[in-house]
C-alpha cells in the first residue's frame, strides 16, 4: 500500500467549500480513497489545521474535522528530536517563507521516505516533493 503526507493546505481545501482549492481537493481526495492510499500527517499539521478551522469556520467544524476526518489519518508524533531537526532545516534554509510546521513535514517526509504529498503550499514542490 502506498503513503501520501497530507498537509493543512489540503484538509483545509477539502473541507472548506469556499476554498479555491475545494474541487481538485475532492478529486485528489476521492482518487487516494478508491487507490486505498495510507494518509500520513503529524501532529503539527493538525495543530496547525486545528488552529485554521476555528480562526475561519468556527470552533464546531474543529469538532466534526477531529470526529470524521483526522481518524483517517496516520499521524506522526512530534518530539523534540523532530522538533529540532525541523528548526535546523529552517535555519538551514534561510527561513525564506517556511513555517516550522513545513519544515517539520519535511523532515517526517524524508525519514519516511514519503515523496508524494497532498498539498496546495509550493514549499513542497521546492524541496522535490511531488503534489498531488
Amino acid at each position: 500500500m502506498s503513503a501520501v503526507f497530507v498537509d493543512t493546505s489540503a484538509i483545509f481545501g477539502l473541507l472548506v467549500p469556499t476554498d479555491a482549492t475545494h474541487g481538485r481537493a475532492r478529486r485528489a481526495f476521492h482518487h487516494l480513497q478508491a487507490s486505498d492510499t495510507r494518509l500520513v500527517t503529524t501532529s503539527y499539521v493538525l495543530v496547525e489545521t486545528y488552529a485554521l478551522l476555528a480562526r475561519r469556520m468556527g470552533p464546531d467544524s474543529v469538532l466534526r474535522f477531529r470526529e470524521s476526518f483526522a481518524p483517517l489519518l496516520e499521524v506522526s508524533w512530534i518530539d523534540q528530536r523532530l522538533h529540532e531537526s525541523g528548526l535546523d532545516l529552517l535555519v538551514e534554509r534561510g527561513w525564506k517563507g517556511l513555517s516550522l510546521v513545513d519544515a517539520v513535514s519535511f523532515v517526517v517526509m524524508k525519514e519516511q521516505r514519503l515523496d508524494e504529498v497532498f498539498a496546495y503550499d509550493r514549499h513542497f514542490e521546492r524541496e522535490g516533493f511531488k503534489t498531488l
